[in-house]
């Protein structure tokens, strides 16, 4: 049996990340030969967030493992603490932002379906992001909302 310790967890970080998105994370999912689901366990230095306020295709779980998690949704910011758990549901109703607006280290595990094909939209830049499991990048796209082909 293969097991991950959601709290003895290494973080990768991206160089690339712009502010204020530059946490670390390990995608451990795979690591257990998970195919169904995904699960990644957050790193998030002050004042750093996991992404831009989004929404997704598909359902999220978000469970707080260490420190003060300020998450922001349609209804509007809520301080989640260490055991706290909520859903974000797929669509507009699941929109949220998950930030470290404290001055200690913020852990947090998100899981959610796998599957490769979905998209993101980005209410407060008008974006949309569209991913799928093809090996063409064409194939995936970010665009602004509103803007529709013929």
């Amino acid at each position: 049996m293969l097991t991950f310790n959601v709290f003895d967890a290494t973080f990768e970080y991206d160089p690339q990340d712009p502010e204020p998105f530059r946490g670390g994370q390990n995608r451990f999912g795979p690591q257990l030969g998970a195919r169904q689901l995904g699960a990644t366990v957050y790193e998030l230095p002050p004042g750093q967030s996991v992404c831009p306020y989004h929404y997704e295709s598909k359902e999220e779980w978000l469970i707080v493992l260490d420190g003060e998690l300020t998450v922001r949704t349609p209804e509007g910011e809520t301080v989640l603490g260490p055991g706290d758990a909520t859903v974000f549901a797929a669509g507009p109703a699941g929109a949220h932002r998950t930030s470290n607006d404290t001055t200690g280290t913020v852990r947090l595990l998100m899981f959610a379906d796998a599957n490769p094909v979905g998209y993101s939209c980005y209410p407060d830049s008008n974006k949309i992001t569209h991913w799928t499991d093809s090996s063409d990048p064409a194939d995936n796209v970010r665009v602004r909302r509103g803007q529709n082909l013929d």
